[in-house]
């Protein structure tokens, strides 16, 4: 999880001209400075990191479906919130 109260300096030596040109030019059009959106990009990156970890450490609770998940949406949608509730003791 991100903490405010602690940072690091991080440094990129030797970018390309034309990739620091993008990343400038990207940040400009949000609106933001270099050095805040490549924040944003770094933050993001190590949010899909530690979903992929998350994922990973849970895979052995995954279950096969013997349904297609998309039909399974379309009989919960057409049948309504208490689809299961017959199915309840």
């Amino acid at each position: 999880m991100y903490s405010a109260c602690m940072s690091v300096a991080l440094q990129i030596r030797d970018v390309p001209d034309d990739v620091r040109d993008a990343l400038a030019d990207e940040a400009r059009r949000r609106g933001q400075s270099v050095q805040a959106y490549l924040l944003g990009v770094v933050e993001r990156e190590a949010r899909v990191l530690r979903n992929r970890d998350l994922f990973d450490r849970t895979a052995h609770l995954r279950v096969e479906l013997e349904t297609d998940p998309v039909d399974l949406v379309r009989e919960g949608r057409d049948r309504g919130f208490d689809a299961d509730r017959d199915e309840l003791p």
